[in-house]
């Protein structure tokens, strides 16, 4: 059974940085897209950051680009999110995600493209 487990979420003040780390199990970690995404009280879940398969190509969101970045390391099965200069309007849970990807060049945007999810960790930043 494939399984994600996010972990380095805690309560940071405004301008710290973090780095979330999300492990999987069970599947081929190379031939997965992979994301983060995340949801505050009262919003949608939001695309964050994207990565491929081999971790040569990544995307991710206007609101975090310059402060957040996303890598793999596909010999420890662990998919990361450093975090800099963190917000309070960055305050949320954060989820990563996986889906199997053929194409080692694609990754994706979209929530509904991916099929396997972690339970989440908490990224509280106060101001």
């Amino acid at each position: 059974q494939v399984r994600l487990v996010e972990s380095g979420g805690e309560l940071v003040q405004a301008g710290g940085s973090l780095r979330l780390s999300c492990a999987a199990s069970a599947l081929t970690f190379s031939s997965y897209a992979m994301g983060w995404f995340r949801q505050a009280p009262g919003n949608e879940r939001e695309f964050v950051a994207g990565i491929n398969g081999i971790g040569s190509i990544t995307v991710t969101d206007d609101s975090v680009k310059g402060r957040f970045t996303i890598s793999k390391d596909n010999g420890r099965n662990t998919l990361f999110l450093q975090m800099n200069g963190l917000k309070p309007e960055d305050t949320a849970v954060y989820y990563c995600a996986a889906t199997y990807a053929s194409d080692s060049g694609i990754l994706f945007r979209q929530g509904a493209s991916y099929n396997v999810w972690g339970q989440g960790t908490q990224v509280t930043v106060s101001s």
